[in-house]
């Protein structure tokens, strides 16, 4: 039986997942087949590294900072606060918007403006560089995420949030589900591939609480 204390936070990845427009979208290649006679089955993936849930490398979106497979695991797992924020669609999470204490190293916004993984939406909410700030200094935050595909609205080509992120050192988790999690304190496991100069990987991640 399913431990009721391990809830999924990644939506189901089929060749339906909406991915960046212009991105690699997902697809599987059958090599062989039990079905059609063969022994096993054999299949390849073909997608781009920003698929679902994902965590994005220093190297995404800052030259000559580190690769995936280079950042320490520990960030990715531990204490993890769900926070709920009501906030317009296109518009960029503020502190003003925080409306409880932050007590984990890891933050996780429930925004519920990208709300079908398989059906791109524009105008998805985001972070502002205010908000990223004020994590990284004033509350020591380690990872922050969302339930969107970027912590940047969609046509922000200067990635001020990205950016504001690679001055502080954070970690990046986008696209993660987060319907029907209430607020509060969990474990988060969301391990990426060890994927050698990569800028980013696919996670399976998890809440444990």
């Amino acid at each position: 039986m399913a431990d009721p204390r391990i809830r999924d936070i990644s939506p189901p990845l089929t060749p339906d997942i909406a991915v960046w427009p212009g991105d690699t979208p997902m697809t599987r290649e059958v090599l062989v087949d039990i079905d059609a006679g063969a022994h096993l089955d054999l299949s390849t993936l073909h997608a781009t590294v920003h698929l679902g849930a994902h965590t994005d490398a220093p190297r995404h979106y800052r030259r000559g900072t580190p690769d995936i497979a280079s950042r320490d695991l520990s960030i990715y797992y531990g204490p993890c606060q769900v926070v709920h924020v009501d906030i317009p669609r296109g518009e960029r999470i503020l502190p003003a918007h925080v409306t409880v204490p932050i007590t984990a190293p890891r933050v996780l916004f429930r925004t519920g403006t990208f709300p079908d993984p398989n059906a791109w939406n524009e105008d998805f909410a985001a972070l502002s560089p205010e908000l990223v700030t004020w994590l990284a200094t004033e509350l020591d935050v380690l990872l922050v995420g969302l339930d969107t595909p970027s912590v940047d609205l969609m046509h922000d080509k200067a990635l001020h949030s990205h950016n504001a992120i690679a001055d502080h050192d954070l970690a990046i988790l986008e696209g993660v589900v987060l319907d029907g999690i209430e607020p509060g304190v969990y474990t988060l496991v969301a391990l990426p591939l060890r994927l050698v100069g990569f800028d980013a990987s696919p996670v399976r991640a998890v809440l444990i609480g």
